[in-house]
């Protein structure tokens, strides 16, 4: 199983876990990146996702969820498919970041991107831009798929 996680659920970990719904994430994506450790999830990051989280202001985020990316199995390097697919998909209404990960997660086939942008997910199952790949919340994905 291939799985893109985006910036968004890597920043869960150590957003304000007073809030049940952000709790509950943090836990699923804690329990994925488990599993990734484990071997049974290839985790699939790109240099998109690299960027994104060294422009985070926050020093103490930027450099836990840079240490995190060591797990990674794969990279994917920008390229001007994914940048003109990316480009596409901006144009369809997702944003910049969105659609630079939406586009690597297509170019490396995944499995499924997971995020925890409510806006990002809806976009995705309107179909808008016609998306390759599944884009859905750690929370659900995790009960449907590691329980």
């Amino acid at each position: 199983m291939k799985v893109y996680l985006d910036a968004c659920c890597l920043n869960r970990l150590t957003d304000d876990q007073t809030q049940l719904r952000i709790r509950q994430e943090a836990e699923a994506v804690e329990q994925i990146l488990r599993r990734m450790q484990a071997g049974e999830i290839q985790w699939i990051s790109s240099d998109a996702l690299v960027d994104e989280i060294a422009r985070n202001p926050d020093v103490e985020r930027r450099l836990e969820n840079a240490a995190l990316l060591s797990i990674a199995s794969q990279n994917v390097e920008l390229d001007d498919l994914i940048a003109s697919r990316a480009a596409d998909l901006q144009i369809a209404g997702y944003g910049a970041y969105d659609a630079l990960h939406f586009a690597c997660a297509e170019a490396a086939r995944v499995d499924v991107l997971l995020t925890t942008d409510d806006g990002f997910i809806h976009r995705a199952s309107r179909r808008d831009g016609k998306p390759l790949v599944a884009v859905l919340n750690p929370l659900f994905w995790s009960k449907e798929n590691l329980t």
